[in-house]
């Protein structure tokens, strides 16, 4: 009798930011596991792990097969703010594309990577995409599980590193708004666990992802600053303008510092929730353990993604 085939789960973007952890925590757990990737990987632990398919959202039948057979889709797939032809209208349109071929597939769980406070009535064009892919899981027939994370940070993150960066460079750091709007970190490798426990849940779910601290803005910077010992003026300028300083320094870096979408929804909170932490590891903590790494080089968002 021929042994019972492994249980098999597909990870869009396994060798991104999110989506490594996920797959490393389903390969610690002996599930094999899949990716549907547009960056390719040949070396590296996970590349001799992880087979690789093409994430080609303008052939939805070879979607289908390399789905096929999966038991769980982890979906990390998105675009951080409009680039070129790569806008979020065309982002949900194929999302959509993904979310019909597992069905075709007969992928029994969609673990589906959100953001706190996502809604279709959102103002934003990033929250309400968020929320009108929501929408989609939901109303696709295949049993799901959202997992809504705030701010993540770990090794690959950008946005905390990129304030280090600037923090061990510049004698000021410039805050949009008064700097008392709230964010709630999540370490990388809880949301995994979280995104896991959630996909093996019963029935359908809908989890924020959050950590334990919550900090204002200015206690962030002011956190970071003093991790990686640097003593800097906090500039508070109005947001537009501060939007501004950042596209002037995106063009010095050739990157996209900061978005009018991630200002206004910091501004507006839609980085913290009312509910309870569910990921247990402190932003303090790791940045205290990774005080000479954050910061140490820029990370370029064009450059990892275009």
């Amino acid at each position: 009798m021929s042994a019972e085939k492994p249980e098999q789960n597909v990870v869009t973007g396994a060798f991104g930011y999110t989506g490594k952890y996920i797959a490393a925590q389903l390969l610690s757990k002996g599930i094999e596991v899949r990716t549907l990737t547009n960056h390719p990987q040949t070396q590296g632990s996970l590349a001799e792990q992880i087979s690789a398919d093409p994430l080609d959202f303008e052939n939805p039948g070879r979607l289908t097969e390399a789905l096929r057979g999966a038991t769980t889709l982890y979906n990390t797939y998105w675009v951080r703010f409009n680039h070129r032809d790569v806008t979020f209208q065309k982002a949900v349109a194929n999302t959509n594309t993904l979310i019909a071929a597992a069905k075709e597939a007969g992928v029994r769980k969609i673990a589906h990577i959100s953001i706190t406070n996502a809604s279709l009535e959102s103002e934003l064009p990033y929250f309400k995409g968020k929320g009108v892919v929501e929408q989609s899981v939901i109303e696709s027939g295949v049993p799901y599980a959202i997992i809504r994370p705030a701010l993540i940070f770990g090794t690959e993150d950008i946005l905390i590193n990129n304030i280090a960066w600037l923090l061990r460079r510049f004698p000021f750091f410039i805050i949009p708004g008064k700097g008392d709007c709230l964010v709630q970190p999540v370490y990388v490798d809880d949301l995994a666990a979280l995104a896991l426990d959630a996909a093996n849940s019963d029935g359908n779910l809908v989890l924020d992802a959050v950590g334990p601290e919550i900090y204002t803005l200015e206690e962030l910077v002011r956190l970071i600053a003093q991790v990686v010992e640097s003593q800097p003026k906090l500039v508070r300028l109005p947001p537009w303008v501060a939007l501004l300083g950042s596209k002037l320094l995106g063009l010095l870096v050739r990157d996209v510092l900061l978005t009018k979408d991630e200002v206004d929804g910091l501004l507006s909170n839609l980085l913290v929730t009312a509910g309870p932490a569910t990921a247990a590891k402190k932003l303090s903590d790791w940045l205290g353990q990774n005080a000479s790494q954050v910061g140490s080089r820029y990370a370029s968002e064009l450059s990892r993604h275009y």
